[in-house]
């Protein structure tokens, strides 16, 4: 092992101590299950939204999307555009009115039970549906942020995949496990600040390294001109018709039915500091993806310039560390900045996979064991059945990260594609449609997260107009069955519409 490669590793495993320490200074500062699955409705402005896009993006801001970009080229910034135009609209549209309506509706602290109380759904079972519609997606999510951090860690280290992906699994649940939504926050806080540097400066640094914007923008022509077409697949060079650019550009929807994104609006201290929140979100995701799309053509103009072998199918996504090992090789100073790289991919990694994890947490001890089960338990018991659940979400997560050819992508894009079909329009609705009721939200929630399998795996292999994103049919799906049911089953009661009017 050479001198730079200690200096990398040393740099990365001081991020990973850092992250530990955060999680054990919040250990006792959880005192009831508010503090922990909501922090206490105390976060500030630039925490809401740090840590509100940090989680979002994940391994596959750094992993994922610059592989699809290196594989199909700039035409994978249609998926990067309506994940912007989402961002932005679901912090003007949906963040404020939620604040409101969790507080009204009962003090809410999870998604379920913000449906259970705006509906008055004494049964439950619309909290119970919600909950293990979340727990089975998070699974998948989950399964996602591990493959990235044992990519990352087999790539790094060069130990065997499966003992990586456990390093990585016990890093996470160490500071979530401990720590609780405080931990999280501070930690995609931080997280999201260094995965903002990492994305700017790996495509800077490879850009002038390889003689400039020209030179950079020529490479990747002679690879491939159509890589540089937004309206062309650059892996088949086939042209994109309008319903292919509509699909890619759904994925803007799933934002209205993220859990652990939707916490985040839930969380904040004061609704008024969530205008500064939107205007930071937005400019962070918008320069990061755009920034992650110029990764993938890095990688391309330094496979046409020989300094990279050709990567293909999953390979495509340990890019980025491929590329910071080169960049480490360039003295000292290059060195801990290759290790600052490493460790904002796993900084997008665990700022996912924690919160994802919390969420599931506060879904089964909340609204399965508490709300529906009806079991009596303590603050004491709450937190211990929250904290198992987050042991047993990674254990079936590591499970389901076995294959070392898993793709971060598509994993990330059926989860994605879960929670937006399952709530992205309910959420809607129950936000802003008086006249929805608890009939017409559990049938959209139920049509849009199942109709997800059936066009992914019935319809979709189909191919042709059927080889849509599966989120798009979801979404259109769940809004249609919850306005039809709604409509043909009784209004809501007059202390239900008079909430609703209290929310405003």
């Amino acid at each position: 092992m050479t001198f730079d490669s200690i200096i990398t590793i040393a740099a990365f495993c001081c991020y990973l101590i850092f992250m530990l320490c955060i999680g054990m200074y919040f250990v006792g500062k959880n005192r009831t299950t508010n503090e922990y699955f909501l922090g206490g409705r105390q976060l500030g402005s630039w925490v809401t939204s740090m840590s509100a896009q940090a989680s979002d993006m994940s391994g596959w801001l750094l992993m994922g999307l610059p592989g699809a970009a290196y594989l199909s080229g700039i035409s994978a910034g249609w998926i990067a555009i309506g994940l912007a135009i989402g961002t932005y609209l679901n912090w003007l549209l949906v963040a404020k009115r939620l604040r409101q309506y969790t507080k009204t509706a009962g003090d809410a602290i999870t998604l379920p039970q913000f449906f259970k109380n705006r509906f008055h759904d004494e049964s439950g079972w619309i909290s119970v549906v919600a909950a293990v519609f979340i727990l089975v997606f998070f699974l998948f999510y989950t399964a996602s942020g591990f493959v990235s951090c044992a990519k990352l860690f087999s790539s790094v280290f060069g130990i065997p995949y499966m003992v990586s992906l456990l390093v990585g699994a016990v890093v996470v649940i160490s500071y979530t496990f401990a720590g609780g939504f405080f931990a999280v926050c501070w930690t995609d806080f931080f997280q999201g600040i260094l995965m903002f540097f990492c994305v700017l400066a790996v495509p800077t640094i490879a850009i002038f390294s390889m003689g400039g914007p020209t030179e950079f923008f020529s490479q990747v022509e002679a690879f491939n001109p159509n890589f540089l077409n937004m309206l062309v697949d650059g892996a088949t060079g086939v042209p994109y018709t309008a319903m292919g650019v509509i699909s890619l550009l759904a994925w803007g929807l799933g934002y209205f039915g993220m859990p652990h994104i939707l916490l985040r609006f839930m969380a904040i201290e004061d609704e008024k500091k969530l205008v500064l929140s939107r205007r930071i979100a937005t400019v962070w995701v918008v320069i990061a993806m755009a920034a992650s799309i110029l990764i993938g053509m890095v990688g391309l103009g330094m496979t046409k310039a020989g300094a990279l072998e050709f990567l293909s199918g999953s390979t495509s996504e340990t890019l980025i560390v491929r590329v910071a090992s080169l960049i480490s090789q360039h003295g000292v100073l290059a060195a801990i900045l290759a290790g600052l790289i490493l460790a904002g991919i796993l900084a997008a990694t665990m700022s996912t996979a924690d919160s994802q994890m919390l969420a599931a947490a506060s879904s089964v001890s909340q609204n399965i064991l508490q709300e529906f089960a009806h079991l009596k338990l303590s603050e004491k018991q709450s937190l211990f059945a929250a904290r198992l659940t987050i042991v047993c979400v990674s254990v079936v997560g590591v499970v389901l990260a076995r294959d070392p050819n898993s793709s971060v992508f598509g994993i990330v894009s059926f989860a994605w594609a879960g929670f937006g079909g399952a709530f992205g329009a309910v959420v809607l609705c129950a936000l802003f449609w008086k006249r929805c009721n608890w009939q017409g939200a559990l049938a959209g929630m139920l049509s849009g997260g199942l109709m997800v399998f059936v066009w992914k795996y019935l319809v979709s292999p189909l191919g042709g107009v059927f080889g849509i994103y599966e989120l798009l049919p979801a979404f259109l799906v769940s809004l249609a069955v919850c306005v039809v049911v709604s409509l043909v089953t009784p209004a809501p009661e007059a202390d239900i519409l008079a909430e609703f009017d209290a929310a405003k």
